[in-house]
């Protein structure tokens, strides 16, 4: 085999390839779109990982990669996984790894900037954490993308409405954090890091956190979290998870095709509203 022999050309993961292979996509008559999965790591109540919000992201990157393989005209790629965010509303609990506004802003610019330099333009952040400063963060990131350096980049906002209507009634209701909705989605793809006895005994938390955050309140002791979970998570079910996953892979794939389109693929701010 010659030194330079391509030996992971089929990979998903961006970071799996070669150098080699990196520059056959380049002259590939796909357009080549490259998924970014990012979220926080926090706790997630006492039953579910610190690393759910990226095990989210990256779920659903997996599952719109593989249903992109055959396809002609696009190939998605996933990018190695971000998995720190501004994060400080679980500050009372152990666990949090907090990055500030502006650490993110500039780690996802340069990320993508770097990429854009090597004929790689198509970047879809694809974000399972909700904090609204985080959310903010990541569209001020994009705006900086377009009006500094002329490359328009994927954004899924699962806080507008019209994406939370797509998917489950605990979701839409707020209740979304360590909830049977993230907790299932956990389930479906890491079975093995949630604590399924300690899950099977937490009563329901009936609190909108959104609502708590809107009224200006700013930690989860605040709004009513007192063991960093909200919703019904004993109710979560692998099943319901792959469910889930499906639907936010749906959504994925139609913002990979518009971005590679040239027809849109990212979403203007939802409900935190943008910078």
């Amino acid at each position: 085999m010659a030194p330079d022999a391509d030996t992971s050309p089929t990979s998903p993961y961006f970071g799996d390839l070669s150098y080699t292979s990196v520059e056959k996509l380049r002259a590939s008559e796909q357009t080549i779109v490259l998924l970014l999965p990012l979220g926080a790591t926090e706790p997630h109540g006492p039953h579910a990982p610190l690393s759910t919000d990226p095990i989210i992201s990256l779920g659903m990157c997996e599952r719109a990669a593989a249903h992109l393989a055959d396809d002609p005209e696009v190939r998605a790629l996933i990018l190695p996984t971000l998995p720190y965010g501004v994060t400080r509303y679980a500050s009372a609990f152990p666990g949090v790894v907090h990055v500030n506004e502006e650490s993110l802003r500039t780690m996802v610019v340069d990320i993508c900037v770097s990429l854009g330099g090597q004929g790689f333009p198509h970047v879809v952040i694809v974000n399972n954490h909700f904090e609204p400063e985080h959310v903010r963060t990541l569209h001020a990131a994009a705006d900086e993308l377009k009006t500094t350096h002329g490359t328009e980049v994927g954004y899924l906002d699962l806080t507008r409405r019209e994406r939370a209507k797509r998917l489950t009634p605990e979701f839409q209701r707020g209740e979304s954090h360590a909830d049977r909705y993230e907790t299932s989605l956990v389930l479906a793809a890491r079975p093995e890091l949630v604590d399924r006895e300690t899950m099977a005994d937490l009563p329901r938390v009936a609190v909108n956190l959104a609502a708590g955050i809107a009224d200006g309140k700013k930690d989860f002791l605040e709004i009513g979290l007192e063991r960093a979970y909200a919703g019904s998570p004993a109710e979560a079910s692998a099943e319901e998870g792959e469910a889930i996953f499906e639907t936010l892979s749906e959504m994925l794939i139609e913002v990979i095709r518009e971005l590679a389109a040239g027809t849109g693929g990212r979403d203007t701010s939802g409900m935190f509203g943008r910078v």
